[in-house]
């Protein structure tokens, strides 16, 4: 294969996101948009960042974990984020519901969330993001930058669309 039709790495946007949290579930049609737009060109990971005032938020960050783990990490992270106000008024059992409804393993789930097998990740994740300085989600890291979404998510789907072109050469 020749250097010019070798793919370019795709652009890592990184999504600081808190699953308890409305402006995140706002925030998912940017994310929608930008992978339309850019398909394999622009990996979409995942950070957690849960904020204090959402007591649910730190399980759901785990729960999102087993969601990946079993394969269907964004399809449960977006359901979970268009259930925030019944995530807080009933907490952790809308976790267990939102897997079943998927058809994950909800028992898997419930083990996770007991023996707290993603407790790593979802620490080092918000020890990271402190880190860099996120205060409030959503928040997203691109090419080095950091754009804070918690204030307002006005025109951030430009800003990092503008950042991806800019790293894929485009």
């Amino acid at each position: 294969m020749s250097e010019s039709t070798t793919p370019a790495s795709p652009v890592v946007l990184e999504a600081w996101f808190d699953l308890q949290c409305p402006d995140c579930f706002k925030a998912l049609d940017d994310v929608r948009a930008l992978r339309a737009a850019y398909g394999d060109r622009l990996d979409v990971q995942l950070r957690h960042f849960p904020l204090p005032k959402h007591k649910h938020a730190y399980a759901a960050a785990q729960a999102a974990e087993e969601a990946f783990a079993q394969g269907r990490g964004w399809p449960y992270t977006e359901a979970l984020l268009a259930r925030t106000a019944e995530l807080a008024d009933r907490g952790e059992p809308v976790l267990i519901e939102v897997a079943a409804e998927l058809g994950l393993d909800a028992e898997e789930f419930d083990t996770a969330l007991i023996d707290g097998r993603h407790l790593l990740t979802v620490d080092a994740d918000e020890a990271e993001g402190k880190a860099i300085k996120v205060t409030g989600t959503p928040t997203y890291v691109i090419g080095g930058e950091r754009l804070d979404g918690g204030q307002s998510q006005e025109g951030l789907r430009e800003r990092v669309a503008e950042i991806a072109d800019r790293l894929l050469g485009a």
